[in-house]
C-alpha cells in the first residue's frame, strides 16, 4: 500500500469493526424482521460486519497482491462463526470467535517456539528488525498475551451484557493490543539490529 493515501490502510482494517459498532448501537434496543425472522441489534450488526470484512479484505488483496495469514484466518472464522450466529439467530457463536482466533494465534506462536522457528519475525521483521533472541522473547510474550485476551473475552461475553461486549470488542481489545506493543518498547530497543547506514563497510 505504499502508493495509497495514508488513511486507506486504517480505514480498511477498522472500517468493518466501526460499522459493526454503529449498527449495534443504532439497533441494540430494536427488533427487525427479515424474511419472517426477527433479529436483534447484535445479529444485524453481525450481518453487516461479515460482507464488510469480506469487501475490505478483497480490497487489501487487490491493492497489495497478498494477505497475511492472520487476515485469512480471521476472515474464515468470521464467516464461519458469524454465519452460524446469523443462521441460528444466536449471538454466542460470534462472541466465541475472538476466543478461537486468539487461541489459534497463541498455539501457532507456541509451536514456533518449540520448533525454534521465527514465524513472527518472518512476518514483521521488515517493520521491526530485531535479533533472534528479541524475536524469541517477543513471541513468548505475544503467545501469553493472546491466551490472556482469549480468557478476557470469555469472561466478558459470558458474564456481561451484549453492549459491554461490543464496547470491549470495538475499543477495549485494540487498546489492550496497543498497550502490549507499547509496553515492549524496551525489548525492541535492546534487541534492535543496527541500521544499514550504521553498519561497518
Amino acid at each position: 500500500m505504499e502508493n495509497t493515501k495514508p488513511w486507506v490502510k486504517p480505514a480498511l482494517e477498522f472500517g468493518p469493526l466501526i460499522l459493526f459498532f454503529a449498527v449495534f448501537m443504532l439497533y441494540r434496543n430494536d427488533t427487525v424482521t427479515i424474511a419472517g425472522e426477527s433479529y436483534g441489534g447484535f445479529i444485524l450488526a453481525t450481518l453487516a460486519f461479515i460482507p464488510a470484512l469480506m469487501l475490505t479484505t478483497a480490497i487489501q488483496w487487490r491493492i497489495t497482491g497478498k494477505l497475511a495469514p492472520m487476515q485469512v484466518a480471521t476472515l474464515v472464522l468470521v464467516i464461519v462463526f458469524g454465519g452460524l450466529s446469523v443462521w441460528l439467530n444466536d449471538p454466542r457463536f460470534f462472541k466465541l470467535k475472538p476466543t478461537i482466533i486468539y487461541l489459534l494465534f497463541a498455539a501457532i506462536l507456541g509451536v514456533g517456539l518449540v520448533l525454534r522457528r521465527n514465524w513472527l519475525g518472518a512476518v514483521l521483521s521488515e517493520a521491526l528488525p530485531m535479533d533472534a533472541e528479541g524475536w524469541r522473547k517477543l513471541t513468548l510474550r505475544m503467545a501469553l498475551f493472546f491466551v490472556a485476551l482469549a480468557i478476557a473475552n470469555e469472561l466478558v461475553w459470558r458474564n456481561l451484557s451484549d453492549s459491554t461486549w461490543v464496547w470491549f470488542k470495538t475499543f477495549g481489545l485494540p487498546v489492550l493490543l496497543f498497550a502490549f506493543l507499547l509496553g515492549n518498547a524496551k525489548l525492541y530497543r535492546d534487541h534492535a539490529l543496527p541500521a544499514k547506514d550504521d553498519a561497518q563497510p
